[in-house]
């Protein structure tokens, strides 16, 4: 099922011959909760503390509440997701997941300028669901992308400017669709990461990389322009922006 992803993802291939070593917050024998739900209040209030409108991010705040993140990825690790957990369920809890071990892997190597300045930041084992150790990258491309909801793409951040922001709130079941849809506007209408006119479109790269998840029946053209304010001819010339991976660091 869609919903035990996790459970064959012990036989993904290490993608780096040297990895960092794991970090001290990973529990060597978590103590699995499968009978109830796990709670996003923490992250939730982390967020509305040290994010702003605009998605950027006080690091700095963050380091000094770093235990009360630590203590979340450790509740993450408690709950792992189960067969007989929804989709918007299973969906929330590895966005937050993603989001918020991107976080901790920024303030583990803070201060830099970029998260670029860490080695193979998306390849480290360092997310913990249940007794599987996965990297940034596992959560993204062999859980959440397989889950068929390409707005993900618009939720899970890298820490970067040119990213979808961070928002200021934990993703939830019960306002998964509201959120994914806000999120998806957002971008997809922010100018600084899209210029769209109706005889040419400026693109971000996530619509290059990842082309085929918003494709699979629709084009590209007619997927941005269902959240488009500014519409796209058919025939509108596409290219595509640079990527700027600076830090989203709050001025």
């Amino acid at each position: 099922m869609l919903y035990g992803l996790l459970f064959h993802l012990i036989a993904i291939v290490v993608l780096s011959c040297k990895e960092a070593p794991q970090p001290n917050y990973l529990l060597k024998e978590p103590k699995i909760i499968t009978d109830e739900k796990v709670n996003h209040l923490v992250w939730d209030s982390l967020l509305k503390q040290f994010v702003d409108g605009n998605g950027f991010v006080n690091y700095k705040g963050f380091k000094t509440e770093e235990l009360r993140l630590t203590n979340y990825l450790q509740s993450l690790a408690k709950h792992p997701p189960q067969n007989n957990w929804t989709k918007d369920e299973s969906i929330a809890y590895y966005i937050n997941a993603y989001n918020a071990h991107t976080i901790k892997l920024i303030l583990d190597n803070y201060p830099i300028s970029s998260i670029k300045d860490i080695r193979n930041p998306w390849d480290q084992k360092r997310v913990q669901i249940g007794n599987n150790i996965l990297s940034l990258g596992e959560i993204e491309h062999e859980v959440l992308r397989k889950m068929n909801e390409p707005r993900i793409h618009f939720a899970i951040n890298c820490a970067s400017f040119s990213c979808p922001k961070l928002r200021y709130e934990a993703f939830i079941a019960k306002k998964l669709e509201e959120q994914l849809e806000i999120a998806c506007k957002d971008f997809i209408n922010d100018s600084s990461k899209n210029k769209l006119q109706n005889s040419e479109a400026q693109l971000s790269k996530i619509f290059k990389w990842y082309k085929s998840d918003f494709t699979e029946n629709v084009s590209l053209i007619e997927y941005i322009n269902r959240y488009a304010y500014a519409k796209i001819s058919n025939d509108a010339k596409i290219r595509f922006l640079e990527y700027d991976w600076s830090l989203n660091e709050k001025p």
